[in-house]
């Protein structure tokens, strides 16, 4: 029987064009239903959830339509669940809203762009404290020199940093100077780090309160 060579390429190019499909398809993230127990915090995660008028709203938006936006995750080393990177605040409203799962994008990361991605997804909220941005700040600086040491390693450490912090600054939208005011703020005891979020104690002079040791700042607030 006679090959039909039309017939030949028309396959061939059926096989090229399902190939790259299926390529498209596997590079495409996908939204997984996965339960809502399964979803851990993230390590030190330095943004609060708080039971406060916007997380009402949040819950009664997510009762009546849903979670629209999808998590991001990634699954633990240990195997048990997935470590929430983004959406902290969606999986709190919809256990309140008693949802018994999420969508989820699940991916494989680092634990430095893991961190990243984690603090530039909340660093977009309207209001932030200021003991979220100084640990969160603090966390990504770390995540930054980490891969900028694993990505040039002929760079003296000095030189490593000084890009950490421009990247950091230029990411934020605040100063190099101001990022590292932020980030003194985490030398701050806890009780005096709590009076900076409710305004007792104003920015610049919990900055200066920061370089005082953990004796002498609790001296100051015996003496306020």
């Amino acid at each position: 029987m006679p090959i039909d060579s039309g017939n030949l390429a028309l396959k061939g190019l059926d096989d090229l064009f399902s190939t790259e499909e299926k390529r498209q398809e596997e590079q495409r993230e996908q939204v997984q239903q996965i339960p809502i127990d399964a979803l851990h915090p993230f390590t030190n995660h330095p943004f609060k959830v708080l039971d406060d008028e916007a997380m009402t709203r949040t819950v009664e938006s997510i009762a009546q339509y849903g979670v629209l936006a999808p998590l991001i995750a990634r699954p633990r080393p240990d195997g048990d669940g997935y470590e929430i990177i983004s959406g902290h605040r969606r999986q709190y409203a919809a256990k309140l809203a008693g949802l018994d799962t999420l969508p989820v994008i699940v991916r494989q990361m680092s634990d430095d762009a893991a961190v990243i991605l984690m603090v530039d997804s909340n660093l977009q909220r309207e209001h932030i404290l200021p003991s979220e941005r100084a640990f969160a700040y603090k966390m990504k600086l770390e995540a930054l020199k980490n891969q900028g040491a694993r990505s040039d390693l002929t760079s003296c450490q000095v030189g490593t940093k000084f890009r950490a912090d421009e990247s950091l600054a230029e990411d934020s939208g605040e100063s190099a100077r101001n990022v590292q005011r932020f980030i003194r703020l985490t030398n701050l005891i806890p009780e005096l780090l709590d009076m900076v979020d409710e305004k007792k104690i104003s920015f610049n002079p919990a900055v200066e309160l920061s370089y005082l040791d953990e004796s002498q700042q609790r001296d100051f607030l015996e003496a306020m």
